[in-house]
């Protein structure tokens, strides 16, 4: 007899990162949420949601995410720091029912997702090791603690629910492929292979990234977990209209 066993459902993923927005976009941002909202069941933000780290700004965000209809996962970027803002920005998003992960995990239908913002600190035989001065020793620290942080958040979504599918959000790259095309000179601010490692243990799907505006948008792990620099110049220079990329998993 035909196995009636129902096949697993499928789940359209939109993301994109480094959308900037500025506090002149009102109005800017409805028709790509709608579109993606149309076109997938989620949307990932991967960072460098504001221009400026403006709380305008998260505002304006925040209130062109009223045309978006699927639920939103989010983690912050640099730029998302840079007025020490960024729990104000965490905030107005969340009013607007985003999921802000920062070593957080969540459960949208039969796939978790996993998130933090990650650092730099170089990739492969070019990695800063915890050695030398303080300063340097914070820096790499600080790869480190991220790297664990999304440990925890995949680790809590395996002992929470049996064989889950995985998708992690940052938004500095965990390999050098997908940040290729920067200059080399400053591979170690663009991401950490530290990062890697949580990816390449709890059997990830895949993983998406900004902030490498003009890197390579598809690269993978040592353990062939797919990687995705969804950087929106990088879409936009790829063709994508609009600049979202849309996996099925």
């Amino acid at each position: 007899m035909p196995s009636t066993k129902a096949k697993p459902k499928k789940t359209r993923i939109a993301a994109v990162g480094d959308i900037h927005v500025r506090e002149t976009d009102q109005g800017k941002w409805e028709g790509f949420f709608r579109a993606a909202s149309e076109k997938a069941d989620v949307l990932l933000l991967c960072g460098d949601l504001t221009d400026t780290g403006r709380m305008a700004e998260a505002e304006i965000l925040a209130h062109e995410l009223k045309a978006c209809t699927i639920p939103v996962v989010a983690v912050l970027g640099n730029h998302d720091y840079e007025r020490d803002h960024q729990k104000g920005i965490r905030k107005a998003l969340l009013r607007e029912n985003v999921y802000v992960l920062d070593g957080e995990s969540i459960v949208i239908g039969d796939v978790g997702f996993a998130g933090v913002k990650g650092f730099g600190g170089g990739f492969d035989k070019g990695m800063l090791g915890l050695f030398g001065e303080p300063t340097i020793k914070s820096f790499v620290q600080e790869a480190v603690d991220e790297s664990l942080k999304l440990d925890g958040a995949l680790a809590r979504l395996d002992s929470e629910h049996e064989d889950i599918k995985k998708i992690v959000l940052l938004h500095y790259s965990p390999i050098k492929a997908t940040v290729v095309g920067e200059p080399e000179q400053i591979f170690p601010f663009l991401g950490s292979s530290r990062l890697a490692d949580p990816i390449n243990r709890r059997g990830v799907v895949a993983a998406f990234h900004g902030h490498a505006h003009i890197g390579t948008l598809e690269g993978e792990t040592s353990r062939g977990v797919r990687i995705f620099n969804v950087s929106k110049p990088i879409l936009v220079k790829e063709g994508f209209d609009p600049p979202f990329y849309l996996l099925e998993v």
